[in-house]
């Protein structure tokens, strides 16, 4: 809270935060290309496939800590963040399944519920913004922890734990997206009442 008469601080745009979104909305493509070079069956792409996906998902992690740490957060980066991590998370999920690593319905359970919070939080925007919780920072280092696991060419047994932490993935998906729910209903009518 600003005290009366002190000017509010304009945070720009072009900061350290939002550079490293943009980063990973580049990488996006280079990871897509690296992908279908591998065509799922070449070690070397898919260890790079592999690499670029984890650099780029820990952008993510950093993006958000310097934005709050170093005062940075901008209506851009609230916007741009989110359409990054769904880009990455679900192009590399809709990557696997046609590569037949991956069961579609988990694609579609994964993707049905991203883009349905990200819904939910422009649908409650006027009247306040739900936060990321804890369960949903779990789920998103499920998600990138089993789509790692997908993507690098482990041999057989060690393979085998991927859909295991997919499936830890999932569950956690699932109650997270409820909770959400709640919470943007919760919010909505809380809003109305007043």
């Amino acid at each position: 809270m600003t005290e009366p008469g002190a000017a509010a601080v304009s945070v720009p745009v072009v900061n350290a935060a939002n550079a490293l979104t943009l980063l990973r909305l580049v990488l996006v493509p280079v990871f897509v290309g690296m992908v279908l070079a591998s065509e799922m069956v070449h070690q070397g792409w898919r260890i790079a496939a592999c690499l670029t996906f984890m650099f780029a998902s820990g952008t993510d992690f950093a993006d958000g800590w310097i934005a709050r740490r170093y005062g940075l957060v901008t209506a851009f980066g609230k916007v741009a963040d989110p359409i990054a991590d769904k880009a990455l998370t679900g192009t590399a999920l809709l990557l696997l399944s046609w590569y037949d690593g991956l069961p579609w319905w988990v694609t579609m359970v994964i993707l049905v519920r991203e883009f349905g919070v990200t819904a939910l939080r422009f649908w409650v925007i006027r009247y306040g913004v739900i936060a990321a919780s804890r369960g949903g920072k779990i789920k998103t280092t499920l998600q990138i922890l089993a789509i790692s696991w997908y993507l690098w060419p482990f041999p057989s047994g060690l393979a085998s734990v991927g859909p295991w932490i997919m499936a830890a993935a999932v569950v956690v998906t699932v109650i997270t997206g409820l909770d959400y729910t709640l919470r943007a209903l919760r919010l909505r009518r809380t809003a109305g009442a007043t």
